[in-house]
């Protein structure tokens, strides 16, 4: 059993390593081909990690990646992409502020409420492409796709000054939240403050983690992602389990917005980050749909975003802050390829190792005058 565990981490370890391996050469290999340093521009952004205020921004992007990446796998668990996640959590995020900028309750009331409307939010978006998908087949890829769309334009609407808007110099906003409202942090000196709801982040991944690998409804959902066939015939309603999963995804969509709403800005306008959704799908392959994978990817990704910038400033050359896109592009590309070549490698070496039991149990079989309870044994695995 041992042996079984050590090969089956080394499976699990080998696809992100290898990805990030072949991005790192294939981004040195465009530094050169630029006539850079292939080399220095590593070292300036590794310099970035002994700076405090930069683990800060580090630690507060990754939380809000790390929702994004968990809402992306749930659905990847389910066999289903929601690319849907950007225009859920935006539209989350814009639902909230308004609820957070015209009711006021005491902030333990106030805060697990603007949290419950994120994530009703998210969830009722993300719904809607899990009914189409249940009703009448359509892909929840097209139907998430044309909901980001609409959640822009319904954004767009809901912050017109005659409606919810509220205008702030050149930008557009939603006002500013109760006081009440406002997620408390963790002060770090002249660094800055990291986000409270990052804890809420790591609590999220704790409680996937449970809900899928120790609850029924965690199986039935697994079992569904791998064969709607097998799953329907032990009793379990794919469709019903399709529409769970999306609005699962949808709900946790929903709070990826809430560690900057509610830990920073106070209120949903033109500037808010838009993007995470797809940043999340990333992420997310790179993690393997593992919480503490996805932690690892969220931090990697955050860091590379916050220490990419230094590049601009180098001296006697200056390298472009886009060599970090490139090499988060890299990643996701090398991360499918090295996934797939792993799997391939795995399924061989188990492959073998059957094989080889089985002429053991064989040979063993054949000196104990024909007894195959062994071969049979085996071959059952």
């Amino acid at each position: 059993m041992k042996k079984f565990d050590k090969e089956r981490v080394l499976l699990a370890v080998a696809g992100p390593v290898i990805a990030l391996v072949v991005a790192v050469a294939l981004t040195s290999v465009v530094l050169l081909a630029s006539g850079k340093n292939p080399i220095e521009p590593y070292t300036l952004m590794l310099e970035q990690i002994s700076y405090s205020d930069i683990q800060v921004l580090t630690i507060n992007q990754a939380g809000m990646y790390y929702l994004a990446a968990l809402a992306v796998a749930v659905g990847f668990r389910m066999n289903l992409f929601n690319i849907g996640v950007d225009g859920q959590y935006r539209l989350a995020a814009m639902t909230t502020a308004v609820v957070g900028a015209h009711i006021a309750l005491p902030a333990p009331l106030q805060i697990p409420l603007l949290m419950l409307v994120a994530m009703l939010t998210g969830a009722f978006w993300a719904g809607i492409a899990g009914i189409l998908k249940t009703t009448r087949g359509v892909s929840e890829v097209v139907a998430t796709i044309m909901l980001n769309a609409i959640a822009t334009s319904v954004i767009g609407y809901m912050t017109l000054t005659d409606n919810f808007g509220v205008p702030v110099g050149n930008n557009q906003t939603t006002g500013e939240m109760h006081e009440s409202g406002w997620f408390p942090g963790i002060s770090m000196g002249e660094s800055g403050e990291i986000y409270g709801f990052v804890i809420i982040a790591a609590l999220a991944g704790i409680l996937y983690w449970l809900v899928l690998n120790r609850t029924r409804f965690g199986f039935d959902l697994r079992a569904t992602g791998a064969s709607e066939s097998a799953a329907a015939a032990s009793g379990v309603n794919a469709k019903r389990m399709v529409l769970s999963a999306m609005l699962i995804s949808g709900a946790v969509a929903g709070l990826a917005g809430m560690p900057i709403l509610l830990g920073d800005t106070h209120t949903y306008s033109l500037s808010f980050p838009a993007g995470l959704g797809f940043t999340g799908i990333g992420i997310a392959l790179l993690g393997r749909n593992n919480p503490v994978g996805i932690a690892f990817a969220s931090l990697l990704w955050a860091f590379l975003d916050k220490a990419s910038p230094a590049l601009d400033y180098a001296t006697p050359v200056a390298y472009d802050k886009e060599i970090a896109v490139i090499m988060q592009g890299l990643i996701v590309i090398a991360v499918v390829v090295s996934y797939e070549a792993v799997r391939r490698w795995g399924l061989s070496r188990q492959q073998r190792r059957v094989g080889e039991e089985l002429a053991a149990a064989t040979r063993k079989g054949n000196g104990d005058n024909g007894n195959n309870d062994t071969v049979k044994e085996v071959a059952a695995r």
